[in-house]
């Protein structure tokens, strides 16, 4: 996935829920990936993986990815 070609579908809690809607959207045949949101959510965030995450598609799997994870 480049990074031109990256878009976020949705924004999740944590980690562990990351790795959940990832598995979901990669068994349905989505490629994806996710990362730190640019908000700090706590003074530890530096310092642990904690904090909410991006659930990134690639910009022509969106609607299809948005419309999976509403189901």
């Amino acid at each position: 996935m480049t990074e031109d070609d990256k878009v976020v579908v949705t924004v999740v809690a944590g980690e562990t829920e990351a790795e959940v809607v990832c598995g979901l959207l990669r068994s349905a045949g989505f490629e994806c990936g996710y990362r730190d949101t640019e908000s700090l959510d706590s003074a530890l965030e530096e310092f642990t993986a904690a904090g909410p995450r991006e659930i990134l598609v690639h910009a022509s799997d969106l609607e299809a990815a948005r419309a999976l994870l509403a189901d």
